[in-house]
């Protein structure tokens, strides 16, 4: 019972571990252990079930190492917080997240190529992987040392108490259906400032703070060098430049998150745990229109009577891509020339197109800023009056970039458009697509590992010498095992001696044969009787024969003449002549005689030994 025991309790403390490596939803995930994208029940969780971990798919056979809310929303969508592999989606066969030795975490894909790795190392202790419930996503010694952690390398959300800090940026995703990096970053510049920035494929611009505005004016404090944004749990956020607002529900008890959305907005959000809806409590553009980029080059974004924003082409320009704002309009006419003075300009009021004109002109009338467009290679040119001045200004355009209209703007824009361009055509607009139904095909490919052609054919003739020999070594056993099984004892004996395979049976038969060892240390084998005999015949007198028989292990606990009777019966009933042999009545009487009184005589039947 006390080995069932040890035994018992041994398989407990080895199941216990096995479970804690291999089991899903777990809390902790161990150094050597992986998840898999095959199974989706191969999730962390955090203590108190708030956060989830693991593979979220983002399109057809595509995944993302990442982290989100694990209550769904109203939609039944999931709040993606954070992800590992954002431009490089995984398949959904065989990709897997791992823990090496070295405490390095990696993301493989089907041809178990490294998408993502943590690029850390703990070489003291064993690591683990750790989802905390502040949606940090910590690897730590068993010291509890952090090692890694998913705080250090935002996406395009901020949790509570998340720093940004100078080398840290949020970036936004591509579109509400595509996580992939978008053109849009909430980052520290070089002067210390916190700002929003258009990074498109052609240009790039800063839209927030107001670039057109001095940013002490504006509240921002260049002379820092901490460059550190965080927000609490009640909705406070502070930045070292000194931007500090408060959520409109300021208060604690309420899940928050600041996310830089895929329009180029931020915005902090609160969640409404009851209804699983997300509300914005404060945002850095009130005017979407304003942002940078939003609708591509040569288009415009104008507001609809919902308020959200619609982006359209202007007179001219027809939409470059169909399906995709971001590539903004193309123009559908050519001018002959940069100076070509065959043109009209067509008047577009409460339109303007940010940045990129060389300077502005002031009090230039309207027909000498005209001149200077039709001088130039601009494209259009903005004549607007400034009260504060008490002055009109001009700007020439050489790119039309940026582009918005809202009806309180009161500033003009004209176009420069071949005369040939009929006026009256209607504006060409869309609205933008945001629906969260829309699917889109990720193409990324996977190549497979390639083999070299010597060593496919060295493996394939290893295979076929491997079969030969494993059918080889079956007929032969099978030729053994049927002749054996039909041949006599004579016939195994030569068996034995060709194969060297023998059958061990309890009914060994003692004339077999023992080893013996002449006098020059040659092996050789005897029979048991002629053994034994040798033995006794070479004995002189009182010379112990016996004794060279018997097991070192029973030491001198026999009793002697008992045993050498017991041989010397031996010896009689293994005589090659069983008619030398004694009968039973004989073997019992010799058994239980005593030497110093052969006349004892037991009636016995006779029976051959």
């Amino acid at each position: 019972m006390k080995f069932t025991a040890k035994y018992s309790s041994f398989v407990v403390v080895n199941l216990f571990f096995f479970l804690q490596l291999t089991s899903s939803a777990v809390h902790v995930l161990r150094q050597g252990s992986s998840l898999s994208v095959e199974n989706p029940d191969d999730v962390l969780i955090s203590a108190s079930g708030v956060f989830s971990a693991g593979f979220y798919p983002i399109g057809d056979n595509a995944y993302c190492f990442a982290v989100w809310f694990t209550k769904p929303c109203h939609d039944g969508s999931h709040t993606i917080v954070w992800i590992a592999n954002r431009d490089r989606p995984v398949n959904g066969k065989r990709s897997k997240l791992l823990i090496l030795k070295t405490g390095n975490i990696i993301l493989t894909d089907a041809g178990e190529y490294i998408i993502w790795s943590s690029n850390s190392t703990d070489s003291e202790s064993w690591s683990r992987l750790i989802l905390l419930d502040s949606g940090n996503l910590v690897l730590q010694t068993l010291k509890n040392v952090t090692v890694w952690q998913s705080f250090d390398s935002p996406t395009n959300t901020l949790l509570p108490e998340q720093p940004l800090t100078r080398y840290k940026k949020l970036v936004s995703a591509r579109s509400q259906t595509d996580p992939s990096s978008g053109h849009y970053k909430l980052m520290y510049d070089d002067d210390n400032v916190l700002r929003l920035v258009f990074d498109g494929p052609e240009t790039s611009s800063i839209y927030w703070p107001d670039s057109t505005v001095l940013d002490y004016n504006q509240g921002r404090n260049r002379y820092n060098d901490s460059r550190i944004a965080v927000f609490d749990s009640s909705g406070h956020f502070t930045s070292s430049d000194q931007v500090e607002f408060n959520a409109t529900d300021f208060g604690h008890g309420i899940w928050r998150r600041l996310t830089l959305d895929f329009d180029g907005n931020l915005r902090l959000y609160s969640l409404d745990e009851q209804k699983g809806i997300w509300s914005v409590t404060w945002q850095a553009m009130n005017r979407s229109c304003r942002i940078h980029g939003i609708c591509g080059p040569n288009s415009i974004c104008m507001y609809n009577l919902g308020s959200s924003p619609k982006c359209s082409c202007p007179p001219g320009f027809k939409m470059k891509n169909q399906t995709d704002w971001n590539y903004g309009c193309e123009p559908e006419y050519k001018l002959s020339s940069c100076n070509d003075r065959d043109v009209i300009f067509v008047k577009l009021n409460h339109v303007n197109f940010f940045g990129y004109h060389p300077s502005n002109l002031l009090n230039y009338t309207f027909e000498e800023c005209k001149r200077a467009c039709l001088d130039s290679c601009c494209v259009a040119f903005q004549y607007r009056y400034f009260p504060e001045d008490g002055a009109y200004r001009c700007y020439t355009k050489w790119e039309l970039r940026n582009g918005y209209s809202y009806s309180s703007y009161n500033g003009v824009l004209y176009l420069k458009l071949p005369k040939s361009f009929p006026s009256g055509k209607p504006v060409e607009d869309f609205k933008l697509s945001c629906s969260s139904k829309q699917r889109k095909q990720l193409d990324i490919a996977y190549h497979k590992k390639t083999i070299p052609e010597s060593l496919k054919i060295l493996f394939w003739c290893a295979s076929v010498i491997g079969l030969i020999e494993m059918v080889s070594i079956f007929l032969v056993f099978s030729f053994l095992y049927k002749t054996q099984k039909n041949s006599d004892a004579a016939t195994r004996g030569y068996l034995v001696a060709a194969t060297g395979f023998k059958k061990f049976t309890y009914r060994r038969n003692p004339a077999m044969g023992v080893p013996a060892v002449d006098t020059d240390g040659k092996v050789w084998h005897q029979r048991l009787e002629a053994w034994v005999k040798r033995k006794k015949d070479g004995a002189a007198g009182e010379n112990p024969w016996v004794e060279e028989l018997i097991d070192t292990a029973m030491g001198y606990d026999y009793d002697r003449n008992k045993l050498e009777n017991l041989l010397e019966v031996a010896i009689k009933c293994t005589e090659a002549d069983r008619h030398a042999r004694p009968s039973m009545s004989q073997v019992v009487q010799m058994l239980l005689s005593d030497k110093n009184d052969p006349d004892i005589n037991i009636g016995v039947t006779d029976l051959p030994c």
